[in-house]
């Protein structure tokens, strides 16, 4: 749904709490396989008291959904009170076969990180993919906050995604790619 939050153009996002295998709304571009490019973003999510929040983007999204690649935030983990919580605050996915609980108990830390966010405010991401590597810039960071240098699917041509875990509702505005 296309509706102005926080005196912005924003497109909402919202899903249940009670999914557990969140799939991606697809938007209208493909990416080839072989294309090298970055995705620009500004999320501005919420989740219930006892929800986390998931926000992200996912790439190289299957005409069915069933293959993405996707990089996403954790806004409530940016400022948990515990460090490891705080370690959590970035992560990466591969559907199928690579959830986050097969990536963190087979290489812990490789595939998520810190990043300083603030919950129920606008963030802006920007993800950069050149082959089989991603890295995850936030608030217009320099240095990249999150680096995947060995993405799991097969390269192949696929749509770009906005995505969003159990319990989340997330907005987001300024969506562009460029090549």
């Amino acid at each position: 749904m296309d509706r102005s939050y926080c005196a912005v153009l924003a497109l909402l996002i919202a899903h249940p709490l009670v999914a557990v295998s969140p799939g991606p709304s697809r938007i209208p571009h493909n990416i080839d396989e072989n294309q090298t490019f970055t995705l620009h973003a500004n999320t501005l999510p919420t989740a219930a008291p006892t929800a986390r929040g998931f926000v992200g983007i996912a790439f190289r999204v299957a005409p069915d959904a069933a293959h993405f690649e996707c990089i996403y935030l954790r806004p409530k983990n940016g400022r948990a009170n515990d460090q490891l919580q705080r370690n959590h605050s970035t992560q990466y996915i591969s559907v199928p076969g690579f959830p986050w609980q097969k990536l963190r108990a087979e290489t812990p830390g490789k595939y998520e990180s810190y990043v300083d966010l603030v919950p129920g405010e606008w963030t802006h991401v920007k993800i950069s993919v050149t082959g089989t590597s991603a890295q995850l810039y936030v608030n217009g960071s320099e240095q990249p906050v999150l680096i995947v240098n060995d993405l799991k699917q097969p390269m192949a041509k696929g749509a770009v995604a906005l995505w969003v875990g159990p319990g989340t509702i997330a907005h987001f505005a300024n969506l562009r790619i460029e090549p």
